[in-house]
């Protein structure tokens, strides 16, 4: 199982069930040294999914008083690879600790 923190239109549970078929259910949690930035989403199937032409997306800043609240769900590998396929080109898949200690997956802006 992977652990992946969600910020945005995965914790939607339209979004869920279009991307991985079923609801999640998660733990809340903290990201440390990001903040949140915005992103203009041209694919259509994510902008049905999320209801949504304008999605939030995770910038490193590397400053402790910089943080982010969302969702710790644990999803297969399958489910990470689903995952992957309905975040855009604008974001990259990357490890990360979160405030509790766990480290988990996180989709920040590529660079």
């Amino acid at each position: 199982m992977h652990a992946l923190f969600s910020y945005g239109t995965l914790q939607q549970p339209q979004v869920q069930l279009d991307t991985f078929g079923r609801l999640l259910e998660g733990q809340k949690d903290t990201l440390i040294g990001y903040k949140l930035g915005e992103v203009k989403i041209t694919d259509e199937a994510v902008i049905k999914s999320s209801g949504k032409e304008y999605h939030p997306i995770l910038i490193k800043s590397d400053l402790e008083e910089d943080t982010v609240d969302g969702t710790v769900f644990l999803i297969t590998d399958v489910e990470l690879h689903q995952a992957d396929e309905y975040e855009v080109d604008d974001y990259q898949r990357v490890e990360a600790q979160l405030a509790s200690g766990k480290t988990c997956w996180i989709y920040a802006a590529a660079s």
